[in-house]
């Protein structure tokens, strides 16, 4: 969840501290703060609020120092507040930390440091871990670096904390578990980040920090070890990222901006996977684990929120292509139910970021039960990416929006490309039908850009009109009810507007009683072979009074003509269409939140990457 920035070189440190916690904002604005090495003393600077918060804060402050941490912060432990702010510093003064995570074991570690007279100025389960530390350090007369070490066996939980000494200046001491941290290697400098979009136009060298193991950072030295001390050898990999991709390029939001950018990253998710001119797809991830995926009993699909609808639209499917027993979980709810899992299972993981925490957790698990893992990723090099045994990346470039948009739609294709690539291993899909599919998902980014073009106006109308409804309910049958799941989590997290999504066919089992002539239902009635079935739905709902918006196909005038407002989407086969019928959805939850004064970029109690539970 929350950022982490940290840098130690020969340049001033608090431009870069500053530039890297608002590009990391989008994983926590609840408070910032930072803490440098100056002369022989920490200077801690912190406030609640965004970062900007914090520039106003410190603008008359000297900043001059070399090293440095800061932190953007999104709340666990304690109110969001200026003492709850990170880096905290311990007792003495000596010492300051950053952390991301949560440590599960705090409160018994608070009360032993209590009984020895530790007095502490926040709620945070991070104070107290840097606390313990200190204590560890004192009573052990060993060094920082040992003292962290001793710490992390004894606590449980997940975290990546840069540390400061006092008495040790240039030098950050770095750890992970659960928590994703990155450093990147430059010329006499290093660059700390949660992820690499802080250190994006300083270099293209990083190292991904794995789980368990604690680094020691200077100018000139990268020291990488596990906690049982023994020296491991840093992998250097190359960003693949450019600084324009984490830019607003003009756009007033960058959920708009990530909106407009569908076309080119489902083009990206298509590239080099599928052939213009044959049709064929390769998928050199699916063959490398064809055995396992032949042979699997069934197919299981972990994820949290937008993924989750991803995975839940994957399984209608893979079911219909493949033929093949697929189960869609919520990691949270499958970490803890001890699920029936053997070696014939292939669990396949859906994640933007690859850090997700419960996700991670349900994988470890499931790793240990012999399934095979398969894991559907955006970011490179991610914890995710590096447990699968397999995988996907879906090419969506950085998503820096907090509601998820153009990773939704690449997940979507990717997921698509491995149930029909699947279904041929298991000659379950006829040549023709494969053809058919392949040809209708190379004309997605058209078609995509085709909306973009037409119907943007149309539904900025419909959002304004209906910008001041306290509920709204999104209906869908069969593939489209996933994306009537999705559509009202959008609207729920951009705008605050209470929203459900069901099965068109369920409303009569409960919510018709919520219909009358203030509700908004918006109908996803795309032309498939059970159309009729929703325009008998849609005409209930008339009966009812209700507000009817309709998603439909071009040229669909039934369903134009019941609806008091309407959306439309060029025609394509109802596998594909749920793709693009996405596209308006994501857009109308933009201009209803626009016209609200909410801040789209930023959702309130809402951050990027859930690396905490």
């Amino acid at each position: 969840m929350c950022g982490i920035v940290g840098y130690v070189g020969h340049r001033e440190a608090y431009p870069y501290l500053i530039e890297g916690l608002h590009k990391l904002e989008y994983r926590g604005y609840d408070s910032a703060g930072i803490a440098l090495h100056s002369q022989q003393a920490l200077l801690i600077s912190k406030t609640a609020g965004k970062v900007a918060a914090l520039e106003e804060l410190i603008k008359s402050t000297d900043l001059s120092s070399t090293t440095g941490i800061g932190h953007t912060r999104w709340a666990t432990h304690g109110v969001p507040s200026d003492y709850n702010a990170h880096p905290h510093s311990s007792q003495s003064g000596k010492l300051a930390l950053v952390h991301n995570g949560i440590i599960e074991n705090y409160a018994s570690i608070k009360e032993e440091l209590l009984k020895k007279g530790y007095v502490f100025k926040s709620e945070t389960d991070s104070e107290v871990l840097l606390n313990f530390i200190e204590d560890i350090k004192i009573n052990n007369d060993c060094p920082l670096e040992e003292a962290i070490r001793i710490a992390l066996k004894r606590i449980t939980g997940a975290y990546v904390i840069l540390v400061l000494d006092q008495d040790t200046p240039d030098t950050i001491i770095a750890a992970r578990k659960g928590s994703p941290l990155v450093i990147g290697i430059g010329q006499g400098e290093h660059f700390l980040g949660s992820d690499a979009s802080p250190m994006l136009g300083h270099t293209k060298e990083v190292v991904y920090i794995n789980d368990y193991e604690l680094a020691i950072i200077r100018p000139d030295e990268l020291i990488l070890k596990n906690l049982g001390n023994e020296q491991v050898t840093p992998f250097i990999q190359q960003l693949d990222m450019e600084l324009a991709s984490i830019e607003k390029a003009g756009y007033p939001h960058f959920m708009l901006k990530e909106i407009v950018e569908q076309p080119k990253a489902i083009k990206d998710c298509l590239r080099g996977r599928v052939d213009a001119d044959t049709h064929q797809i390769t998928l050199s991830g699916l063959e490398r684990v064809k055995d396992q995926l032949l042979s699997a009993h069934r197919i299981i699909i972990v994820a949290c929120g937008t993924s989750w609808h991803a995975a839940l639209l994957a399984e209608y499917w893979i079911e219909e292509l493949c033929r093949i027993p697929v189960e869609v979980e919520y990691a949270s709810e499958f970490r803890y139910r001890n699920p029936i899992i053997d070696k014939e299972d292939v669990i396949i993981a859906i994640s933007q970021s690859g850090e997700t925490a419960d996700t991670l957790v349900a994988l470890e698990n499931a790793k240990q039960q012999g399934a095979t893992i398969f894991g559907i990723v955006n970011v490179v090099g991610s914890s995710i990416a590096r447990l699968s045994d397999s995988g996907i990346y879906t090419h969506a470039g950085p998503e820096i929006g907090v509601a998820s948009t153009k990773a939704f739609t690449t997940q979507l294709v990717a997921l698509l490309l491995f149930a029909i690539k699947l279904a041929q291993y298991k000659q379950k899909i006829a040549p023709e039908q494969a053809e058919l599919l392949v040809r209708e998902l190379q004309l997605i980014p058209q078609k995509t850009q085709e909306i973009l073009d037409t119907q943007i106006e149309t539904i900025k109308a419909i959002a304004y009109k209906y910008a001041n409804a306290r509920d709204f309910l999104y209906l869908g049958r069969g593939y489209n009810f996933p994306i009537a799941l999705e559509g009202a989590l959008k609207l729920k997290e951009i705008s605050y507007i209470h929203a459900e999504g069901y099965p068109a066919a369920e409303m009569k089992h409960g919510p018709i009683a919520l219909v009358d002539k203030n509700l908004p239902v918006l109908f996803i009635a795309t032309k498939d072979k059970i159309h009729e079935k929703i325009i008998s739905n849609m005409q209930e709902i008339k009966a009812r009074s209700g507000q009817l918006i309709s998603l439909v196909s071009r040229d669909d005038k039934l369903a134009s003509s019941l609806s008091d407002d309407v959306i439309e989407i060029p025609e394509a086969h109802e596998i594909v269409a749920p793709i693009l019928s996405t596209i308006p959805l994501q857009l109308l939850a933009y201009y209803i939140g626009i016209a609200r004064g909410c801040d789209v970029d930023k959702p309130r109690n809402l951050a990027k990457s859930v690396t905490v539970e």
